[in-house]
């Protein structure tokens, strides 16, 4: 009799994760960008993006760095007694926003960019629209919602930062240190994959997660991303 309940409770679990899975690897799939989504791309990958627009793009960074890493830790804030597994998968990236910017300051001198041009800088809207909507998140999404959405997000983001940090070496002669914010975020991360996971099972179990917000979250998340690029294509 005890072997069989735990036969059940772990048919149980197995199929709450691969629900969990099934949600994240759907709404990947759905919200996976086009090619043109990131106009700048082809450009650093070939070597002929301007030098100039590689300091503007770390100079937005720095503002959508800081500003994600506030919103990270006040969803972590707020999902902290009644969606704990959530909370745990925000401070997870409030932990790694603050890594990143260490990272950013390197990618930034080797631009060229040194403090008073970094004062002076005035941010750009089409480039602030992203960390904006993910401060939107922290005000009213409910937490689930914002970790199935964020998380579809990231694969595309994953991927931009493994070209332009093997671009920056072979035709901007940027050294590791120099290209570490890209390879920071490049690097697949096991340990927030399974936060995910257990964050939206935890949604899920509890009746806390709408597919259709977490969609519509995440597309517009990567409609902001896309607006990102877009704009410093254009310079």
């Amino acid at each position: 009799m005890v072997e069989e309940a735990q036969r059940r409770r772990n048919r149980r679990e197995y199929a709450m994760t691969r629900t969990a899975g099934h949600l994240l690897d759907t709404l990947t799939a759905k919200l996976a960008p086009d090619p043109g989504d990131n106009p700048l791309l082809p450009l650093i990958a070939a070597g002929t993006a301007d030098p100039a627009t590689l300091a503007v793009l770390a100079l937005e960074q720095h503002q959508v760095i800081a500003s994600d890493h506030r919103s990270f830790a006040r969803l972590a804030q707020l999902a902290a007694t009644e969606a704990p597994a959530s909370a745990a998968f925000f401070r997870l990236l409030a932990d790694g926003e603050a890594v990143a910017a260490g990272h950013l300051t390197m990618f930034a001198r080797a631009c060229g960019v040194d403090e008073e041009r970094a004062a002076a800088h005035e941010p750009l809207p089409g480039c602030q629209a992203y960390p904006s909507y993910v401060a939107r998140l922290a005000l009213e999404a409910a937490p689930a919602d914002a970790v199935l959405a964020l998380t579809a997000n990231f694969a595309s983001w994953g991927g931009y930062c493994a070209t332009i940090g093997r671009a920056l070496r072979r035709h901007y002669d940027l050294t590791d240190d120099a290209c570490a914010f890209f390879d920071f975020f490049a690097e697949p991360s096991p340990d927030l994959d399974r936060s995910a996971r257990t964050a939206v099972e935890e949604g899920w179990q509890a009746g806390r997660l709408d597919e259709r917000l977490a969609q519509r979250h995440g597309r517009l998340l990567q409609s902001y991303e896309s607006m990102f690029w877009s704009t410093l294509a254009r310079l």
